[in-house]
């Protein structure tokens, strides 16, 4: 069974750090990439950032470039998004995903994860 377990998520002041975590099982980590993808209310899902995890590259949404970062530790199939400089816009239901894509699109992703809930405040 595939599960992606998204964890890390909380309450910070604008300005603060978070780092969310995303632990992988069922399926070949290195097949796939993993993404971030985010949804604010009443809003439409947005990447945030994505990591192949056969090659290592990134990419990010310009929103968060130089903010956020990703890195894959393989050896425990989790992947993590370290959240600098964090903005009260970045406050939304972070989910983390797996799939063959290239980019941050939604529908790139084809194994989702439950949402943990980041809150910034002003």
């Amino acid at each position: 069974e595939v599960q992606l377990q998204a964890s890390g998520g909380g309450l910070v002041q604008a300005g603060g750090s978070l780092r969310l975590s995303c632990a992988a099982s069922g399926f070949t980590f290195d097949d796939y990439a993993i993404g971030w993808i985010r949804q604010a209310p009443g809003k439409e899902r947005e990447g945030v950032s994505r990591i192949s995890i056969r090659d290592g590259s990134t990419l990010y949404a310009d929103s968060v470039k130089g903010r956020f970062t990703i890195a894959s530790d393989n050896a425990k199939n989790t992947v993590y998004l370290q959240m600098n400089s964090l903005e009260p816009e970045d406050t939304a239901v972070y989910y983390c995903a797996a799939g063959y894509g290239l980019g941050l699109e939604a529908y790139e992703y084809d194994y989702w994860g439950q949402g943990t809930q980041v809150t910034v405040s002003s």
